[in-house]
């Protein structure tokens, strides 16, 4: 069945040059007629499931289309409805795109137009009250369990704390909000709402994985977390913007995966490891879920001496089974890994270039004493690991 003539030439010559930017062109081949606003196949399926406010979709290239359909999509579109449904988003609360993951779309779409939260109607949501207090599953660091926990977020001490029991008096962590990041890693924690907080503990990298069986109640922890950030970021950059601002709150990393690597001397053997590219730290661990990193590298501008090339130093002798080899080169020493395929290798090659190219702030051209103590403390650390 072919579809609706008038509502292709509606879709391509109209409302797609003003398409959200975060959507690719090609991507939009559904629609809603509830609410007359173009959307992907992934959402589609994600409208479909919201019945209880009548959601219709239909494809744009296998439904039919009836003309009063044809002309509800004409009056309305995604500038009108984004208008009327994103009016009030708070600056903080994380908008998805089509990359991020299921949990974080479902609850952006059912926020907008189920519980319309961003309209100014109702009463004032969770996240934005400054303080929050419930119960995650948390992963044990050691015997990797998953435990229910308390935790307790509060924007006027600036922590996040857990607790091994809810009465507990004295909490297991406290954590400066500020040190805080957070990413959902649903394949990596195996579970769909699976939150990734990473945070500094003693100069060392932290982990704790996360999740709650309700998608909405760990995507408003995720946004409380924002919030209070952004509320802090605020008091220490006064004559900042939001657009300034924002890129220091929570953020994706830029890449994860399995390489191999090889100890300072290259002469020790290539283990396997899993890497996370975390803006300018590059840091390696045994297993994806280990609770701290084995080892960090920091990854400064081309101008000061760091650079990212393909291939091996000749001579290196290579015992591991990956032969796509690539080289950073900084101040301090050389870093060997190889990858599994010239695929992997020539994407972690672009992102550590990016990474290298990006002038650094005055903070990250001079870190305090103790880290730069640790970070030497960390190089002779990377050859027991």
């Amino acid at each position: 069945m072919k579809p609706h003539t008038s509502l292709c030439s509606l879709f391509f010559l109209v409302l797609l040059p003003s398409f959200p930017p975060s959507i690719p062109p090609s991507d939009p081949s559904w629609g809603s007629c509830s609410l007359g606003v173009f959307i992907c196949v992934q959402c589609s399926g994600i409208h479909r499931n919201i019945p209880n406010i009548g959601m219709k979709v239909k494809s744009l290239s296998l439904s039919r289309w009836e003309d009063q359909e044809v002309k509800f999509m004409a009056e309305n579109g995604n500038e009108l409805m984004k208008q009327k449904y994103e009016a009030f988003v708070p600056v903080y609360y994380y908008k998805p795109t089509h990359k991020d993951c299921q949990v974080l779309r479902e609850q952006w779409i059912r926020a907008k137009y189920e519980r319309k939260e961003f309209t100014g109607e109702g009463k004032k949501q969770t996240y934005e009250e400054g303080t929050r207090d419930g119960m995650l599953m948390k992963r044990g660091r050691d015997n990797g369990q998953f435990l229910n926990r308390r935790f307790v977020l509060s924007e006027r001490e600036g922590t996040l704390k857990y607790f091994t029991k809810y009465d507990a008096k004295e909490p297991k962590a406290v954590i400066k909000v500020d040190s805080i990041n957070a990413a959902f890693q649903p394949e990596k924690i195996g579970n769909p709402n699976g939150l990734q907080i990473t945070y500094l503990k003693d100069y060392n990298t932290r982990n704790i994985f996360l999740y709650h069986d309700n998608g909405k109640e760990i995507v408003d922890w995720f946004n409380s977390i924002r919030a209070i950030q952004l509320h802090y970021l605020k008091v220490a950059f006064p004559g900042a913007n939001d657009a300034e601002l924002m890129p220091k709150l929570t953020r994706n990393f830029l890449k994860e995966g399995y390489m191999e690597k090889t100890g300072p001397r290259h002469t020790e053997g290539f283990k396997k490891r899993w890497f996370t590219l975390d803006h300018r730290r590059l840091m390696y661990y045994k297993d994806p879920l280990d609770a701290f990193a084995k080892g960090e590298a920091f990854l400064g501008h081309q101008d000061h001496g760091y650079r990212a090339s393909p291939g091996l130093p000749a001579g290196t002798h290579c015992n591991g089974a990956w032969q796509h080899g690539i080289t950073i080169v900084t101040p301090e020493r050389s870093f060997l890994f190889t990858c599994e395929t010239e695929v992997e290798q020539q994407d972690w090659l672009k992102h550590f270039n990016d990474v290298i190219s990006i002038q650094m702030s005055p903070q990250e051209k001079k870190p305090p004493k103790r880290q730069r103590t640790q970070a030497s403390t960390l190089a002779q650390l990377l050859t027991l690991c």
